[in-house]
């Protein structure tokens, strides 16, 4: 029995959304609308978080969407990040800051690429180096808060920093939490639903304070998770290892 061809509408819908974003992120970046680009990234985020979740609650998932939500993802992700960050900021550096807005695409690219061949199983525990959403939206973040908060730009060496480090993070081996297995129907102690109402506040009072922190909280979440369990993995080696006799 051949399998049925066609797409299904609903999650593609959301994932074209995803793809218009980033088309519109980079438009408003020739025109120098900056803060306008960097929301158009992160709005991307939402719609990119939306298709899957929506495709497996409404049991349509497949390849094809599978395959157009990546293609989505490097241009609202990769493509779009690197270019506001580079007419941003890193313009000035001529060859150098182009370099490094291209180095952040193409580790979006190859961590997009390594997401595609990881196992299912996998994906739904952890994610191995940063995503390229949440890398985007780090840049998209800082963008805000320089542009409405504080008015101005962030030093471009600094900036240059930054992306580098968002490259290197694309492409690691350190875990992140996916955040993809919520039970809404399990108990919670009161203290964590107090917090969950907090940061709903903190968002819908001052989103762009709130997604700054919040995009540079992930970010830093991998490699401190990991510095906490090299420290762990070294204490439990030497509890276990036998103390020497002396001769």
């Amino acid at each position: 029995m051949e399998p049925k061809k066609g797409i299904h509408i609903l999650p593609s819908l959301f994932t074209t959304g995803n793809v218009f974003c980033g088309f519109y992120s980079m438009v408003a970046v020739l025109n120098e609308k900056y803060y306008l680009a960097a929301w158009a990234i992160v709005i991307g985020m939402i719609f990119d978080g939306l298709d899957g979740r929506i495709a497996r609650l409404t049991k349509t998932t497949s390849a094809f969407g599978e395959q157009y939500d990546s293609l989505a993802d490097i241009i609202s992700f990769g493509m779009a990040p690197a270019f506001l960050v580079y007419s941003w900021v890193l313009k000035p550096f001529g060859r150098l800051g182009w370099m490094a807005a291209f180095l952040f695409l193409l580790c979006a690219a190859l961590r997009l690429a390594r997401f595609n061949v990881t196992k299912p199983e996998v994906r739904s525990q952890h994610f191995i180096g940063l995503p390229s959403p949440a890398a985007a939206v780090v840049i998209a973040s800082i963008v805000i808060a320089f542009e409405d908060l504080f008015a101005t730009r962030m030093n471009p060496f600094i900036m240059v920093m930054v992306v580098y480090i968002l490259a290197f993070l694309m492409v690691s081996n350190i875990k992140y939490p996916a955040f993809k297995k919520f039970d809404l129907k399990k108990r919670v102690v009161f203290s964590r639903f107090l917090f969950v109402i907090l940061f709903i506040y903190v968002l819908a009072t001052i989103p762009r304070v709130a997604l700054f922190i919040l995009g540079i909280t992930y970010a830093v979440i991998g490699p401190i998770s990991l510095l906490i369990a090299n420290k762990k993995m070294e204490a439990e080696s030497n509890e276990t290892t036998p103390p020497q006799a002396h001769s």
